[in-house]
């Protein structure tokens, strides 16, 4: 087995302390809207092993706060192509855009925001936020603690020398969803999308973060990205950071701090 599919990624989550979201914060971004009080679009990334109804309860309270709401589908096919991918929806939208997004769509905002100056904000949930030349594989094995291991993970090939990876059944409550109950856990490997492992391998790009404010939550439970590893990555990118108890999919488990820091983003 090549390195590449060592320790595939996964979405990923961490939720915000509400009572810290309460708070001013220091150094807030403000201006994400227009002068006539226009909310900015929130653009929600999924990354790999899930799909967009992991943001479902995040986007219903964003909705119901008036924010327009945009859940595109995630290919996971690699880098350079999701990035591209998300660039192509962005230059559709108008306005302010703030983007938010989950374990490896981390990697695909980063990128693709890159440019665009109608992106005000980023947001990562237990996220990639790689620097130029950085990899999955590298930032997610740079400090201890992932039991996302190729131990963990099925590989089924498709066309010609292709390889997608996905999390077995019997790995999947306890490494990606842990503090989600155990038939909810059942019903998202059974629809889990899966990635072409060479993402694992693919160097990051010029990083949008160097040029826009962002924010980051960091789940101290998440068993796919080490805590560590997201402390690292958001306090290098300057990150308004908050913690909270969570798995990798916090934007599941606390759908409302999530919100809240979406929102505080967006301000």
């Amino acid at each position: 087995m090549t390195t590449t599919r060592r320790g595939l990624l996964a979405g990923s989550a961490a939720v915000v302390v509400g009572a810290a979201l309460d708070a001013p914060a220091a150094q807030a971004h403000t201006g994400n809207g227009s002068g006539s009080g226009q909310k900015p679009t929130v653009v929600l990334v999924h990354g790999a092993f899930a799909d967009a109804s992991g943001w479902n309860g995040v986007a219903s309270r964003l909705i119901r706060d008036g924010y327009p709401v945009v859940a595109p589908p995630n290919p996971l096919r690699s880098v350079a192509s999701d990035s591209a991918y998300l660039a192509g929806i962005l230059a559709t939208l108008s306005g302010p855009l703030v983007l938010v997004a989950h374990s490896y769509g981390g990697i695909v905002v980063t990128n693709a925001a890159t440019g665009n100056p109608n992106v005000k904000a980023l947001v990562y949930v237990n996220a990639f936020v790689p620097d130029q030349g950085e990899t999955l594989l590298g930032l997610q094995t740079k400090y201890p603690g992932s039991r996302l291991s190729e131990e963990a993970l099925d590989f089924r090939p498709y066309g010609e020398g292709l390889v997608d990876g996905y999390i077995k059944k019997e790995r999947f409550h306890d490494v990606f969803a842990g503090d989600l109950p155990k038939a909810t856990a059942e019903l998202m490997w059974a629809g889990q999308r899966p990635a072409d492992v060479r993402t694992l391998g693919e160097p990051s790009g010029a990083p949008a973060w160097k040029t826009i404010p962002s924010w980051y939550l960091v789940g101290r439970d998440d068993q796919v990205l080490p805590p560590a590893a997201q402390r690292f990555m958001a306090r290098r990118a300057g990150a308004h950071t908050f913690e909270a108890d969570a798995s990798h999919v916090a934007m599941i488990a606390q759908p409302a701090a999530t919100a809240a820091l979406v929102k505080r983003a967006a301000r």
